[in-house]
């Protein structure tokens, strides 16, 4: 026990474990696909409704107003990961096969995720309004984006089109939540600033749902037969290198430009991140006639990565005893 206190590994992150194997072991589909999604769905809107109901309409305000902050968040995701996806090339193909680095690069042009990026900023103790502005206003540009750059750095069949609705879906899960969230939070505030557990428990709810859908889909679709043992080793190797150098540039760069330290947070949770919700949905119009399968198969096992690890520092970041100290 003293081992996994060392490691930080606790419930939280042992529960994100045991959703994964029991989303391999009994994946849903039909109905019980369509019910999923919806709880997910719904456990998200909750969540920016909570947010949106214990901001302050000044807090959320500032949030808005920190562009120096989005900057560097935006800058990470859609300039940072697209380099060293780039350099990643020298794997292909004798350490990976071509189809498998084209999911590398993939993973790196899609946009930051919003509910995970958000909760593990809140479970530190960041800079949660600045968290929210800086994830939804990646995912909002990456529908716009991520297809850009795909076109410019990847060889795609076809013209490479984006839903006008993907827009309108993210408004009305992210951003009419929190509105609502908003005018009722003279009802609800003094009832959530002495429940904290309600927020809590729907920031970790929404993760593990989301982790559990992945896993689901991933053995639903068959994914996995269509590469071998060794080829999933390498590419757990080679999204654990990029999740490594991205968590430690975003930590090098969030103190070496002064940010204080619940911006830095936002920094290193929104700008290491990469959204599944949204690459999926993209990669099956970007990539229509090729192996979608193994191109979405790297951002999948880096979904996963990013959530153990960044649960594990949310963590570590909590329990800090001086505000002002980040724990190396």
């Amino acid at each position: 026990m003293k081992f996994l206190n060392r490691l930080y590994i606790d419930g939280f992150i042992l529960s994100i474990a045991a959703v994964a194997i029991l989303g391999s072991l009994f994946p849903v589909s039909g109905t019980g696909q369509t019910v999923l999604d919806w709880t997910t769905k719904i456990a998200i809107g909750l969540l920016f409704l909570l947010y949106g109901a214990r901001l302050s309409p000044a807090e959320a305000l500032h949030g808005l107003k920190h562009w120096r902050l989005h900057s560097v968040v935006l800058a990470a995701t859609f300039v940072l990961f697209p380099l060293i996806g780039l350099a990643l090339r020298i794997l292909a193909p004798t350490v990976i096969s071509d189809d498998l680095y084209t999911g590398i690069l993939y993973l790196c042009l899609v946009p930051s995720t919003v509910q995970s990026s958000i909760a593990f900023t809140s479970i530190a103790r960041g800079n949660v309004a600045g968290a929210i502005v800086s994830a939804s206003l990646s995912n909002l540009l990456g529908v716009f984006v991520t297809p850009l750059l795909v076109i410019l750095l990847m060889s795609t069949t076809g013209q490479a089109t984006v839903d006008p609705s993907s827009v309108i879906d993210i408004m009305l899960q992210l951003l009419l939540p929190f509105m609502v969230g908003q005018l009722i939070r003279p009802l609800v505030i003094d009832w959530l600033m002495r429940h904290a557990e309600p927020t809590k428990l729907v920031d970790r709810g929404s993760i593990l749902l989301v982790v559990f859908s992945a896993f689901s889909v991933s053995m639903a679709d068959d994914i996995w037969s269509t590469v071998t043992a060794i080829e999933i080793v390498a590419v757990v190797a080679v999204c654990v290198l990029i999740l490594a150098a991205v968590l430690g540039i975003t930590a090098f760069a969030g103190a070496k430009l002064g940010f204080s330290l619940p911006d830095r947070i936002v920094i290193i949770f929104c700008g290491s991140k990469k959204s599944l919700a949204t690459g999926l949905p993209m990669a099956s119009v970007l990539f229509a006639g090729q192996p979608i399968g193994l191109i979405v198969l790297p951002l999948m096992i880096f979904h996963q990565i990013q959530l153990i690890v960044c649960a594990a520092l949310a963590q570590r970041l909590a329990k800090r005893s001086d505000p002002e100290a980040v724990t190396s």
